[in-house]
């Protein structure tokens, strides 16, 4: 279970030191820190789950989503989120692995999410089109359709197919919302591929 740390404090309440005691199940492995104020009593708890808990506002995208929907052939170690109105990038060392957060502008953030569950835990993923947007965001300066299609074919090794089956609507809603060049000339591209 995930608990912040006022939780357990409720829950240690009968205790003479419920700090002190907090101290000794953090030592003894039955509660884990997962960064100030946030605790979990259970390694079993799905890594992606934490992702919007350990900080947020935030949803599942960039290489994790990307990997998640099978569009790259690289297994992520680093659960890898989106967030907005921050302005800069953050990142936490858990005993569950790496958490990165990656700031996106406001107007992109809400749009392309779908809510997963696992084990009883839910979190907000962003879709195919979404991830790939957030990533083309963050990747540098992509200015010609070339650059798109050996960042997406060369660089990601994404399969042809997969492209070609995106939801074409979706990403001509979504690229202007990040207000970068590259998203229009991706959107643009994929017209283009999808129309041979």
């Amino acid at each position: 279970m995930i608990q912040t740390h006022q939780m357990v404090m409720d829950t240690l309440s009968t205790y003479s030191s419920p700090k002190a005691k907090l101290t000794r199940m953090v030592s003894n492995g039955e509660m884990i820190r997962i960064r100030r104020g946030l605790y979990i009593d259970d390694l079993s708890i799905p890594r992606m789950a934490l992702a919007p808990v350990i900080y947020g506002p935030s949803y599942i995208s960039f290489n994790t989503a990307l990997s998640w929907h099978g569009l790259i052939p690289e297994r992520v170690e680093i659960i890898e989120s989106a967030s907005f109105g921050k302005n800069r990038d953050k990142t936490f060392h858990t005993p569950l692995g790496e958490y990165h957060y990656r700031y996106l502008p406001a107007s992109a953030y809400p749009h392309g999410l779908r809510l997963q569950e696992d084990s009883g835990y839910q979190f907000l993923i962003a879709s195919r089109e979404k991830a790939l947007c957030d990533a083309m965001y963050k990747a540098g300066v992509l200015a010609h359709e070339k650059d798109i299609e050996a960042l997406l074919i060369e660089n990601w090794r994404i399969e042809m197919e997969d492209i070609e089956s995106l939801d074409k609507n979706l990403v001509r809603f979504l690229a202007p919302l990040y207000r970068k060049k590259a998203l229009t000339v991706f959107a643009s591209w994929l017209e283009k591929e999808s129309h041979p």
